[in-house]
């Protein structure tokens, strides 16, 4: 074969990726549930790097370790400046603020506090996922969600959960980062009214939501995307996506991105027409080989954000 036409392919090839590359705009998030299979802090920071992202959204606090936040925020730290990764955004757990015990809602707001200003320390914070507390109906089954969460939320709760959040949006003012209530079932944000309901009773214009339809597809009702996009408006902050399809049981399966019946083609046509320019963060709720999935699913966003310019 001539090798100077295998050397144009080459340069061609090159020249793709790199307009590819260039005509991204919206930062790419790796949620950090495609390396929480054994995977260090380096390890995860290094590969996100060379797969593509711009950034990975850590949990607040890491599921079944005991360790002091400086402790965890310093491993971060360590390992976002060897791997050179550009942005760090902090997700669950939030503050449980649903209790009706006032102390214990004091001690889970002063814990995000003193988390928060440990890792501004650190990171220049853009915006970050939270939660304002597990809220389950035990009258009725787990998969009922349309029963838990918002649904059964007291008057009391919604008051408690805003009250929380506005001493938590005047820190982040003041720390000059953005908070974002994911639509998750069993919270009080589990869908876009509430989330936006609850968004207005803070009146924070640092406090906002994180748009994750993959979850409001568990729902009976499924909202409608646009209607969504739109209700939110400019208090949409963050989004996270994911994708799954319905089983004959009535139960849902998480599947890749590009697999499931959320059209994510669609999903971001929507949210360029509403000049969305937050990021996006993709995840990996489903077992297997994680690792092979954030290449594939993140693979799959970049060429549909390639078509949407």
């Amino acid at each position: 074969m001539d090798m100077s036409l295998v050397t144009d392919i080459q340069a061609a090839r090159y020249t793709i990726c790199r307009k590819e590359i260039e005509s991204m705009t919206l930062p790419i998030i790796m949620h950090v549930n495609y390396c929480e299979q054994g995977q260090t802090i380096d390890e995860m920071c290094q590969k996100a790097v060379e797969w593509g992202y711009d950034g990975i959204e850590f949990r607040r606090v890491r599921n079944g370790i005991n360790e002091e936040p400086e402790a965890y925020l310093d491993q971060i730290a360590a390992a976002v400046s060897r791997s050179g990764l550009k942005q760090v955004i902090f997700g669950s757990p939030g503050p449980n603020l649903t209790v009706s015990d006032a102390q214990a809602r004091e001690k889970e707001i002063a814990q995000t506090v003193h988390f928060y200003r440990l890792a501004s320390e650190r990171f220049k914070l853009t915006v970050n996922n939270t939660m304002a507390g597990f809220l389950v109906d035990k009258t009725f089954g787990g998969r009922e969600y349309d029963k838990h969460g918002s649904a059964a939320a007291t008057d009391e709760q919604w008051q408690y959960a805003a009250e929380g959040f506005k001493v938590l949006g005047d820190l982040a003012a003041e720390l000059g980062f953005r908070f974002a209530f994911e639509t998750h079932m069993n919270y009080i944000h589990d869908l876009p009214a509430p989330t936006k309901k609850l968004i207005d009773m803070i009146d924070k214009p640092v406090v906002g939501a994180n748009l994750d339809f993959g979850n409001a597809v568990y729902f009976k009702k499924v909202p409608d995307l646009k209607e969504s996009i739109d209700l939110l408006g400019d208090r949409l902050y963050y989004v996270h996506l994911k994708n799954s399809i319905g089983l004959g049981d009535g139960s849902r399966s998480a599947i890749g991105l590009a697999d499931g019946e959320i059209n994510h083609r669609h999903y971001l046509k929507l949210l360029k027409q509403a000049g969305y320019e937050g990021p996006i963060c993709i995840e990996a709720p489903r077992q297997g080989d994680r690792e092979w999935f954030a290449q594939a699913d993140l693979a799959y966003l970049k060429r549909l954000l390639n078509d949407l310019q």
